[in-house]
């Protein structure tokens, strides 16, 4: 693989510790800054929006611009947004620098997909894009609970201030190891967009909003199911967040070639054993053992969805793919923000702390489905395709005969 695919890993690295940490520094940040908790998990929200609304927005902007270029200035706005985070007055500056943070998310991912798919041939870029994604799954192992650990010790500013630092050493990877790749002459804004329009695409981003809120669903809760549903202390929370992230390194590692394999088989796999995982989900974390595989196994499942499901959006967007990659990263936080509402309503409604895992299974039942429609008319125009086509050569060989004839 390419040295290349680090640079990027290294970015996605650093992406994936800044978004999940403030789930562990809230009640940190709430004391520092005389607030309430469920108040200052406005900061969660603000840098999901920004991740919903800059994925498009930045891409569109940056349709012109060469890729390699596009993902400095990104990177850059990533760090200045964590920066301005460690360094924030108050809690409105604060929820305003998670924002910033957010803004260049899904773009970076976006961009870095078809990035590193170009780097590779024919067969592997599903590998490639699984490599990326490595550095953000690394993340929910190392990154997170580190960043954690740090913020609670030395004060959350700390953890802002390493994430900049990160963001800095990724910029300088990234300047030193990806190659320049032109922007086609051809390519802009109407054209990417067209691309964003097509039906597979559509239905690509809908399966990645209803399949991985599933998985949202209990993420959102698994902390607070640790403690109240398997029986562990809260000494252990740290080490189920670490098992979850093993199963999401171990899914993408098993999703890269599998993908380059077959994928549409692929996303229809992992689809159907998250909602068997989410079914099991209730019953098995009754026992502490079975309840740890069972962690391992819904990072697992969960995290094999997205490559596939990047690949497709990537491929049915055909050569104007990156609006529409960076599109998939809004889905997600869309997956994020819904699975987490309804799972917490749930909860709320009194069905219990694991009752999210049902909600989720519905969720990805219902992505599934939309997934196997997607399947079904794709072959159903590709069969349709090949027999006007088929229709027109004979048509052009009767003419062709009559013209001889004549």
């Amino acid at each position: 693989m390419p040295l290349a695919l680090l640079a990027l890993a290294i970015s996605a690295f650093g992406i994936g510790t800044t978004e999940f940490v403030m789930m562990g520094l809230l009640p940190n940040v709430a004391d520092d800054l005389g607030t309430s908790v469920p108040t200052a998990g406005y900061l969660v929200s603000a840098y999901a929006l920004g991740v919903v609304l800059g994925a498009p927005l930045l891409t569109a902007v940056g349709s012109r611009v060469p890729r390699k270029r596009m993902l400095l200035l990104l990177m850059a706005l990533f760090t200045f947004g964590n920066l301005a985070s460690a360094f924030a007055p108050g809690f409105g500056w604060l929820v305003a620098g998670r924002f910033l943070a957010g803004l260049p998310h899904g773009a970076f991912f976006g961009v870095g997909a078809v990035v590193a798919a170009r780097l590779v041939g024919e067969g592997r870029q599903a590998r490639a894009v699984a490599t990326m994604f490595l550095g953000l799954t690394v993340a929910n192992i190392v990154g997170v609970p580190a960043a954690t650990l740090l913020g609670q010790h030395l004060g959350w500013r700390s953890t802002f201030l390493v994430v900049g630092v990160i963001g800095l050493c990724s910029m300088a990877a990234l300047a030193r190891l990806v190659p320049h790749i032109p922007v086609d002459a051809q390519q802009g804004l109407g054209r990417e967009l067209r691309a964003l329009g097509n039906r597979q695409v559509l239905l690509g981003l809908l399966t990645a909003v209803l399949g991985f809120a599933g998985v949202f669903a209990v993420y959102s809760y698994l902390s607070a199911m640790t403690t109240e549903a398997m029986g562990f202390g809260e000494s252990s929370v740290t080490l189920v967040l670490a098992l979850f992230g093993i199963g999401m390194t171990l899914g993408a590692l098993a999703a890269g070639p599998l993908t380059d394999r077959a994928l549409r088989p692929t996303l229809y796999g992992s689809l159907t054993a998250l909602a068997v995982v989410l079914v099991v989900f209730p019953f098995a974390v009754q026992v502490k053992w079975a309840a740890l595989v069972m962690v391992v196994l819904l990072g697992g499942v969960g995290f094999m969805t997205t490559t596939p499901l990047q690949m497709l959006v990537m491929n049915k967007a055909k050569d104007a793919p990156t609006l529409a990659s960076a599109s998939n990263h809004s889905a997600f936080n869309l997956a994020n923000a819904g699975g987490a509402w309804l799972g917490g309503a749930a909860i709320a409604a009194g069905w219990g702390w694991t009752s999210p895992a049902l909600v989720g299974a519905v969720l990805t039942v219902a992505g599934l489905a939309v997934a196997v429609t997607a399947g079904v008319l794709d072959r159903g125009g590709r069969r349709k395709s090949r027999v006007v086509a088929g229709a027109g050569t004979t048509r052009g060989a009767r003419e062709g005969s009559h013209a001889d004839v004549a």
